[in-house]
């Protein structure tokens, strides 16, 4: 695997934790939502918080989509699981949480065993676009025709 495809596997990561901390750190400020204040919802997306943390699980989005480009989803998914320890240290930082040791311990074993889904090839059938398949064919009929046109 490339340094380019390491780096789009860890902005997955980082984007993904750090939207969601900023989502949280946005939503405690609007407080919890009920059946009485679900119409101000909408005023949550005037915090700062929740517009950074928007911004974010967009860039995380187009990583992740990048990601999904070259690699199987059972392979992005478990190689980007660092982010469940990321995300449990931005919040105890950040958002000040409790993490006890049975969450850490919890993260651990969850990133632990996706890591040993990881360890499988990244692209297990490679499988041409059918867009791609078409242009080839195309390809092949014009070098065919300009071959014949020089005989």
């Amino acid at each position: 695997m490339t340094v380019r495809k390491y780096l789009i596997l860890l902005a997955v990561t980082v984007f993904g934790a750090s939207g969601d901390v900023c989502l949280a750190r946005g939503m405690r400020d609007f407080g919890a939502v009920s059946s009485s204040n679900w119409r101000q919802l909408l005023t949550a997306f005037l915090n700062p918080w929740v517009i950074v943390g928007i911004c974010l699980l967009i860039l995380f989005f187009c990583s992740y989509l990048t990601a999904l480009s070259w690699a199987d989803l059972t392979y992005v998914l478990p190689a980007t699981a660092v982010s469940y320890v990321l995300m449990a240290l931005l919040a105890k930082i950040f958002l000040h949480e409790n993490v006890t040791l049975e969450h850490w311990l919890g993260v651990g074993l969850i990133t632990i065993g996706v890591g040993f889904v990881a360890t499988g090839p990244s692209l297990t059938v490679p499988a041409r676009h059918p867009r791609q398949e078409s242009e080839s064919a195309a390809t092949r009929v014009v070098s065919q025709k300009s071959t014949r046109s020089e005989v």
